[in-house]
């Protein structure tokens, strides 16, 4: 079990720097096409290239966002369950979380396969969209597999 959880923390890290990437980008870009802006030439295809990077700095960011434990929860009730009752508990969201974005990743899949066979392109700059649908869908499978670490974690006693 150990390779599984260095696995997805390295694949988890690796989507990550690439969220970051991106989400450097995005910034340069917006301050770049602001500036042009001025001088009345504009960057054509910032809204597209922006709106790409959105999608993966949010769908990238997630694995590792999520086996940091970096997300907002609210468990004030959780808290008042015994131990056994708080592992039961995330247990269960856990093995819930893994159905919904295993679904996810498969939907986005499929989606990605119809957006490449009909050639859906962006308005402005006419990129491609399946490769980003297909890029989330495997970080959709990345959190899949950082639910699955947590569960282990939970039978281990190494998650609290």
């Amino acid at each position: 079990m150990r390779g599984l959880l260095g696995i997805t923390l390295r694949l988890s890290k690796l989507v990550n720097g690439i969220a970051g990437i991106a989400l450097t980008f995005m910034v340069f870009l917006t301050v770049a096409d602001v500036i042009m802006r001025s001088f009345r030439r504009p960057i054509p295809g910032t809204y597209d290239l922006v709106g790409f990077a959105a999608a993966v700095v949010i769908g990238f960011s997630l694995p590792f966002t999520s086996w940091v434990r970096g997300h907002i929860s609210v468990d004030i009730l959780v808290q008042k369950f015994s131990r056994t009752g708080r592992k039961i508990t995330d247990i269960f969201t856990r093995a819930v979380g893994t159905f919904f974005f295993s679904l996810s990743g498969w939907y986005l899949i499929k989606l990605g396969m119809r957006l490449h066979s009909t050639g859906e392109v962006s308005l402005t700059i006419r990129m491609p969209i399946y490769p980003i649908a297909y890029g989330l869908a495997a970080c959709c499978f990345i959190e899949c597999l950082v639910l699955l670490c947590d569960m282990v974690k939970i039978f281990g006693g190494e998650y609290e």
